[in-house]
């Protein structure tokens, strides 16, 4: 560590994001002081949403997830990721 870091008391929350934003933490911080760390229970968040598809779609798709052992909406999100990778 370079030299103590004091954080002073804020009044509200516009002050405290101001004066994280001038901040410059490299005055008070090195390479050498920061250790890996990991995150085994977070989980990316997802949000619901509802989309209407011809019924003949979602049966062929609730039967090729069938065949693949996986839940067709899995199989659904597989597929919008590997379009939106092409």
């Amino acid at each position: 560590m370079k030299k103590q870091l004091n954080i002073p008391s804020f009044k509200n929350e516009a002050e405290e994001r101001a004066y994280w934003a001038k901040l410059d933490l490299s005055k008070h911080f090195s390479v050498s002081d920061f250790e890996p760390v990991a995150f085994p229970n977070l989980k990316p968040t997802s949000q619901a949403i509802s989309i209407r598809l011809p019924m003949h779609l979602l049966i062929r798709l609730k039967e090729r997830a069938n065949e693949q052992m996986v839940p067709y909406q899995t199989l659904i999100k597989h597929y919008i990721a590997h379009g939106l990778q092409r």
